[in-house]
């Protein structure tokens, strides 16, 4: 039996179509990794801060104050408790002449922030635990005493 070799075809690609191939698979690969990115909502791709460039221009101002905290000879406290968090400003300070807010945010989850306003009843604010959620808070406190403005920075990890 003799066969013959022209009529035989076998399958062979050669190795540029090889490349081409395999760019278009990664390529594939890569476009659905970025729409599930996109598209599922687990995957939360927000900015850390909202209006970026507008907060940086304030940037400077933003070290004046937390260099005017830094100089305060008594600095506000900042508490874990049982109840939640305290806050407790220091005793030269009077109640009334204080003004500003308390914000915590969370770099987990964009939609667990909040603000609380400084209370002028007394010099200590407590913010109760049933509003936070175990793990990594930022809280900044940033108040106006005697016309001085404060900022303070510190995080704090709620169990």
């Amino acid at each position: 039996m003799v066969t013959d070799l022209k009529t035989k075809k076998s399958f062979s690609i050669n190795w540029g179509t090889s490349i081409v191939i395999a760019f278009a698979l990664f390529m594939t690969f890569i476009l659905s990794f970025v729409y599930k990115v996109q598209s599922n909502s687990k995957y939360d791709n927000e900015l850390v801060v909202e209006e970026y460039y507008k907060h940086d221009a304030h940037f400077q101002e933003e070290m004046v104050q937390v260099q005017n905290a830094h100089d305060l000879a008594q600095k506000p406290t900042v508490t874990q408790l049982a109840e939640g968090i305290s806050i407790a400003y220091p005793s030269n300070f009077i109640p009334a002449k204080l003004h500003g807010k308390v914000s915590l945010y969370r770099p987990s989850n964009k939609k667990l922030d909040f603000e609380v306003p400084i209370s002028t009843s007394g010099p200590t604010l407590l913010i109760p635990k049933s509003r936070l959620v175990g793990g990594l808070w930022d809280i900044s406190l940033a108040w106006r005493y005697e016309g001085k403005d404060y900022l303070q920075k510190q995080s704090i990890y709620i169990q």
